[in-house]
């Protein structure tokens, strides 16, 4: 989701950038195996089950355990370990949102509903720790994986355990295979006629094209990088519009 500047920068000035501060002597990247194991029992399509995710609690806060207590070192860590752990952290940490507060019909009910100073929305709301450091989703997604990857592909990598978002994987990303895995999701996105609608001329797609246009046109433009991945080409005059986002709960029914 995008942030008012204002917003940006009081969160920064309180926060003194969460991300910064993470420091992390680790050793080696933790397994992703239980978090891959958990998906592929529990995501089918693009629906989630998230009460397999309950019934395998214990099993599940291992995992986010392992995440919490080994963050990147990003002095020996490549750069393709970072942005696995990342994109795992950010939606392993959206599924325990969703459970710990289920049933829920949409993430956006978990906005608060009372003022807390810097908690505007769900994605704000710091539950979870890096390290010794308290964080939220919104600074995975824009002061992790945003600003420090040039990598627009994340967009179709990370949940927000909604209809509209791109379906969650059913397999964790590991580093071995991260770029494999990306375009995989890039090219099921882009051609998933429910989220977004490409012909010759004209094309309806997600609103995620227009929330993070930047990081889509660094190297051209939107139409450009749809016809990377889109089956059908799109003219370069044709006729781009947002359709609506649907955050009902992506949960299997």
């Amino acid at each position: 989701m995008k942030r008012p500047f204002l917003f940006t920068l009081l969160i920064l000035l309180a926060s003194n950038c969460s991300a910064e501060r993470i420091n992390s002597e680790s050793g080696n990247p933790p397994s992703h195996e239980i978090f891959d194991e958990l998906l592929r029992s529990n995501v089918s399509g693009d629906q989630v089950d998230y009460r397999g995710f309950i019934n395998s609690k214990e099993k599940f806060e291992k995992y986010l355990d392992l995440i919490s207590e080994n963050p990147p070192d990003r002095g020996k860590w490549s750069k393709k370990e970072q942005l696995t752990y990342w994109i795992n952290a950010y939606n392993a940490f959206t599924i325990k949102l969703i459970i710990d507060n289920y049933p829920v019909e949409s993430i956006q009910d978990l906005h608060p509903t009372i003022y807390i100073p810097l908690v505007r929305t769900v994605w704000h709301k710091k539950f979870f720790k890096i390290g010794e450091v308290e964080m939220n989703l919104d600074e995975i997604e824009h002061d992790i994986l945003r600003k420090e990857f040039n990598e627009p592909r994340i967009h179709f990598a990370i949940n927000c355990a909604s209809f509209s978002c791109p379906p969650l994987r059913n397999e964790a990303f590991t580093a071995d295979k991260i770029d494999k895995q990306l375009e995989e999701q890039a090219v099921t996105f882009v051609n998933d006629f429910g989220r977004n609608k490409i012909s010759t001329n004209s094309a309806d797609v997600s609103k995620i094209f227009s929330w993070f246009s930047k990081d889509f046109t660094k190297d051209g433009s939107l139409i450009q990088f749809l016809n990377k991945y889109s089956k059908v080409k799109l003219n370069e005059d044709a006729k781009i519009e947002y359709l609506d986002y649907d955050w009902s709960l992506n949960d299997k029914k």
